[in-house]
């Protein structure tokens, strides 16, 4: 697969507002606020073996086995002469799909070396600007430094496409770095409404609430992630990258990523009371997906927070 040109900033936002043109998704973009929709579009349901991403922020505690400086904070395709590429930035609607892309670097040669993280070299996130959508995946990658991630049907709307990874150049050095790319997908959207903060959500039958203080943008705060089923808190919790549970938030407005574990990592004894240590850089409020598994099965669970 050839690499892509690099595209100019100005030609890239002209070319996506080319591919607008005869989608009727309404005026709301990523990076805009979410109000004024229905919260009826559906999820697509993420498989067993999503992937992590990083945090906006810089050495949590309780973050064993991450790397300390991450640069990036989702909302830029480039960072530090290092791009995300995408092979296209359309999609077709409501069938299973493929997204390509590369990492390249400041020369526009494709990057091909990367440190594992969570055991995995590459996470990848789709997420429609609404905030619904959410998928998290383990792309593969070619020999020529081709990532292709196996996507689930997308709705029609504006997506955001993040990669997340540690680069390594060839003085050794790491690049841990999160990136994203705007992604269209064209057709009639029922665009969603936020639902509002909570502390409490359900899935599959298990409640997930959180317990925390309240939350000012850009500090840690202790954040408590308690799992139940019929009344009694789970204990089959099974490891998941390493992990209880992973934890992903997205800003409601810019779309701003972080990514957060829970102290301690697993443990072993599978227990859903996890805590982890919260740090959200903006002000507003923020789409949290919870993963974890029971049963070899990955459970998902979303909730809005509120950030001073």
């Amino acid at each position: 697969m050839a690499v892509n040109k690099t595209i100019h900033p100005y030609g890239r936002a002209l070319a996506v507002a080319a591919l607008a043109v005869g989608l009727v998704i309404g005026t709301v973009a990523c990076g805009s606020g979410m109000s004024g929709m229905n919260h009826s579009a559906p999820s697509a349901t993420p498989t067993p073996g999503a992937a992590t991403g990083h945090p906006d922020m810089t050495g949590m505690p309780g973050m064993e086995g991450e790397h300390e400086a991450f640069s990036g904070n989702g909302t830029s395709p480039d960072v530090d002469g290092i791009r995300f590429a995408p092979t296209s930035m359309e999609l077709p609607a409501r069938t299973q799909t493929s997204f390509a892309f590369k990492i390249l670097a400041a020369d526009g040669t494709p990057v091909t070396a990367y440190e594992p993280d969570q055991t995995k070299l590459m996470h990848f996130y789709m997420i429609r600007c609404d905030l619904t959508g959410f998928q998290h995946l383990h792309p593969t990658m070619a020999s020529d430094g081709t990532w292709t991630a196996q996507l689930a049907a997308l709705q029609p709307g504006k997506y955001r496409a993040y990669a997340s990874f540690t680069a390594k150049e060839g003085t050794g050095e790491l690049k841990p770095l999160v990136l994203s790319e705007h992604v269209i997908v064209p057709g009639q959207a029922d665009n969603a409404t936020l639902p509002k903060p909570s502390r409490t959500t359900t899935v599959d039958g298990y409640t997930v609430t959180l317990s925390n203080e309240p939350m000012m943008a850009g500090m840690a705060h202790p954040l408590t992630v308690a799992i139940t089923k019929n009344g009694k808190q789970v204990t089959n919790l099974e490891p998941y990258l390493g992990t209880s549970a992973h934890l992903t938030a997205f800003h409601d407005g810019d779309m701003a990523f972080a990514h957060l574990h829970p102290q301690g990592g697993h443990g072993g004894h599978g227990a859903g009371s996890l805590s982890f240590q919260a740090t959200l850089s903006k002000p507003g409020k923020w789409r949290l997906f919870l993963q974890f598994q029971t049963g070899g099965v990955l459970h998902t669970a979303a909730v809005t927070l509120a950030v001073a």
